[in-house]
């Protein structure tokens, strides 16, 4: 765990479970911070952006004056968007009727609830490629966003129902299901390692 002891990862954390990436980042004595102003944001190396309800972290953006230093800091740093917080990161959003400004962070398609409401919520073992061979992962999805299309330079890690659930470019780490309801940190670990 030495490795991981000068990092700090913020949370997004205007709405969402947030509390529940912040008990996995201590699981891995990893110091981080809860991220509600645009001053958090220089405290930080790499931020995660929680699942909750994309309208309202949309709406609470803009009320806090964090969209664009978010987007600033998206550019150069490394985010990981679970859930609604991928839905934030995405280019665009399909039938967007609540009208939710994404972030533009990674170059994907998003439907909201693409996988059914709340009533709808599944787990799923799923394997996935995190670089050093296929690691299975406990994905939990709650109205979770099903990426419609990825961009050419978008690296798919893994995929329910032959589309994408978890994706890379560059910087910016995405998916639509939750790892953070239980104490696997594989995609937590993978993040802080390969990104940070």
């Amino acid at each position: 765990m030495r490795k991981f002891e000068k990092r700090q990862v913020g949370v997004l954390a205007l709405q969402g479970d947030y509390e529940r990436h912040q008990h996995q980042l201590g699981l891995l004595r990893v110091k981080n911070r809860l991220v509600r102003l645009p001053a958090d944001l220089t405290e930080i190396d790499s931020l995660i952006i929680p699942g909750g309800e994309s309208t309202t972290m949309d709406i609470l953006l803009d009320r806090f004056h964090l969209r664009e230093p978010l987007t600033e800091f998206g550019r150069s740093h490394p985010v990981y968007g679970t859930c609604a917080g991928m839905i934030m990161v995405a280019t665009s959003i399909r039938d967007n009727q609540a009208g939710v400004k994404p972030l533009g962070l990674i170059d994907i398609e998003v439907v909201r609830m693409g996988y059914g409401r709340q009533v709808h919520s599944f787990e799923e073992i799923l394997p996935v490629s995190l670089g050093n061979g296929t690691s299975s992962l406990t994905a939990t999805f709650i109205r979770a966003p099903r990426i419609a299309r990825t961009g050419p330079d978008v690296t798919v890690l893994a995929s329910y129902k032959d589309h994408p659930v978890l994706v890379r470019r560059d910087n910016v780490l995405a998916g639509s299901f939750h790892t953070e309801l239980d104490d696997d940190t594989t995609l937590l670990r993978y993040f802080i390692q390969e990104f940070s």
